[in-house]
């Protein structure tokens, strides 16, 4: 399998983040998938953002479960871009989606817009949730899955292998070669992230993994030469 390139929520690093302005140039820099973020709206829109609150990345506040789609639509999330729904990305991009879910609610939600627009071959769902994984599994047969960990041991191996997880998407900084041996040894497949330098870049290369997820486009044009 190829090193894939993953653009963490598009381009952030030179693009608002989770806006359509950065999918939309994370597909032109020829990135390999997009990573995105779901959230529901207090109306059940699927909502493109990271936080649980607007706080951070618009010009609003307040939890985004408590706003209103049109609410949201009001404020801006950088360089005047809107806070985008799911349904935009699918149609403003077409290259393959890692989509992150928070919860079982969400799953349920993702679940119906990926059966209404036959999205299994197109998406991949995540989540840093074990439950929301698996119901995303039992409500969509044959979707990819991946449990994210930023605090984990080897442990979360066996989480990813008794949700039916294939891939463990795990902060670098604290990946060892033992997660690595541990995972490889279930079958399961391996992407590191955040990898925006060429020292993060050339330790997931050298641990085997399967891909990173980089801030930065130009991560990709670097990453097929590293060893």
């Amino acid at each position: 399998m190829n090193f894939l390139i993953l653009g963490h929520r598009g381009v952030m690093g030179v693009e608002p983040e989770n806006t359509l302005r950065s999918f939309v140039a994370a597909q032109q820099a020829g990135l390999d998938l997009i990573e995105l973020d779901l959230h529901l709206s207090k109306d059940g829109a699927l909502v493109v953002m990271h936080d649980a609150e607007v706080d951070r990345t618009t010009d609003g506040s307040g939890a985004i479960a408590e706003k209103t789609l049109a609410e949201l639509r009001a404020l801006d999330a950088g360089r005047g871009e809107p806070v985008p729904v799911f349904e935009e990305v699918l149609e403003a991009v077409d290259i393959p989606l890692q989509v992150k879910i928070e919860d079982v609610a969400s799953a349920r939600a993702l679940a119906q817009v990926m059966h209404a627009r036959d999205l299994t071959a197109r998406v991949e769902v995540s989540s840093f949730d074990d439950e929301a994984v698996a119901e995303i599994a039992r409500l969509v047969p044959g979707v990819r899955t991946a449990l994210a960990a930023s605090r984990y041991g080897t442990d979360v191996v066996d989480r990813a292998v008794a949700v039916g997880a294939a891939t463990v998407c795990l902060d670098i900084r604290r990946l060892t070669l033992e997660t690595v041996e541990h995972a490889r040894a279930c079958g399961l497949r391996i992407i590191g992230w955040v990898v925006n330098t060429q020292d993060h870049l050339r330790l997931v290369r050298a641990l085997g993994l399967d891909g990173a997820t980089t801030d930065y486009p130009e991560i990709k044009r670097t990453g097929r030469f590293t060893a």
